[in-house]
């Protein structure tokens, strides 16, 4: 047998195309996986905790270790840095740990340049329709009519690199959709970039063979 590397599971869609769910219900099946902890430059909200919610990092601190190459992605947002530290990333792919980020195109485009790009499985999510897409967001209850209109607006941008993942699921049923996601990561477990000592086991077997009468 051999040891894996983690992967670097990127999960996007427009919101209300059941990203946050299926990455909760992905989480659930399987509790190794660890969810991408971001930093920010902005302050932290009540009940917010620093490591567990965000790395919270003043500007400089943030901007040094972008300049540094210590950042997987990064984007400016509202006013505030945002961004995926590469540390704790690097840290647990090389112990077979899989990491997930809830990112949009931009941050997966960034990451799959990065140093640890091979190591990447992205996958994107599709509403069924558009009038879905809105009923959903008017349904989870949470945002106004206004800002539900501006997710609406967004989301065709979102949608219009859809091309630029390994995978792409229309998200109509989530216990269909959870079954090919599982499946997936599976399969990409798999990959011979994930598994660092096959190499070795190869070269094992040449000999092996070598050896023989």
């Amino acid at each position: 047998m051999t040891d894996r590397r983690g992967l670097l599971i990127i999960l996007s869609s427009p919101s209300g195309a059941g990203k946050s769910t299926l990455a909760r219900r992905l989480m659930a099946w399987d509790p190794t996986i660890r969810f991408s902890v971001s930093a920010t430059t902005r302050a932290p909200r009540p009940g917010e905790v620093d490591g567990e919610h965000y790395h919270f990092l003043d500007e400089a601190r943030f901007k040094t270790l972008v300049k540094e190459g210590g950042m997987l992605e990064h984007a400016h947002v509202f006013g505030n840095f945002y961004g995926s530290p590469k540390a704790a990333v690097q840290e647990a792919i090389d112990q077979g740990q899989d990491v997930l980020f809830d990112i949009d195109w931009q941050g997966a485009q960034q990451i799959r340049n990065s140093a640890l790009g091979q190591h990447t499985l992205s996958i994107f999510l599709l509403p069924p329709s558009i009038r879905e897409l809105h009923r959903r967001l008017r349904e989870r209850g949470q945002d106004s009519d206004e800002v539900i209109a501006k997710r609406m607006q967004k989301s065709w941008d979102e949608i219009s690199h859809w091309d630029g993942y390994d995978f792409v699921l229309v998200n109509e049923d989530l216990d269909a959709t959870e079954a090919k996601l599982r499946a997936i990561l599976t399969a990409a477990r798999l990959r011979r970039s994930q598994q660092p000592d096959l190499t070795d086991h190869v070269r094992a077997l040449q000999a092996e063979f070598e050896e023989m009468p």
